[in-house]
């Protein structure tokens, strides 16, 4: 982070929140493997987990674009250089993903 302030920071509960939700998810699916729950059951639970994972990413990359990337540039330089190709490799992750 460079020593500076998280761009989501000011959602950070939000945030907190839903990868907590998430976590519960996970526990939910652990459990419905043990109990050997029907397969297309077990998907439809990981497809909306993936969903809700998916969405806090793209959170996070609006907030990072609109706070981070944003400061980078008006500053101009080798550091909006570098958080703009930050940002690309960001979103040809997730697009990979």
């Amino acid at each position: 982070m460079d020593g500076a302030t998280a761009g989501y920071i000011h959602r950070k509960d939000d945030y907190l929140k839903r990868l907590r939700r998430i976590e519960g998810q996970a526990r939910g699916l652990q459990r419905m493997v043990e109990e050997e729950q029907y397969c297309i059951d077990v998907l439809t639970q990981v497809s909306a987990m993936t969903k809700a994972l998916q969405s806090v990413a793209l959170g996070l990359l609006e907030e990072h674009m609109s706070h981070c990337l944003v400061q980078a540039a008006a500053a101009g330089g080798s550091e909006a250089e570098r958080k703009v190709k930050e940002a690309s490799e960001a979103i040809a992750r997730l697009v990979r993903s």
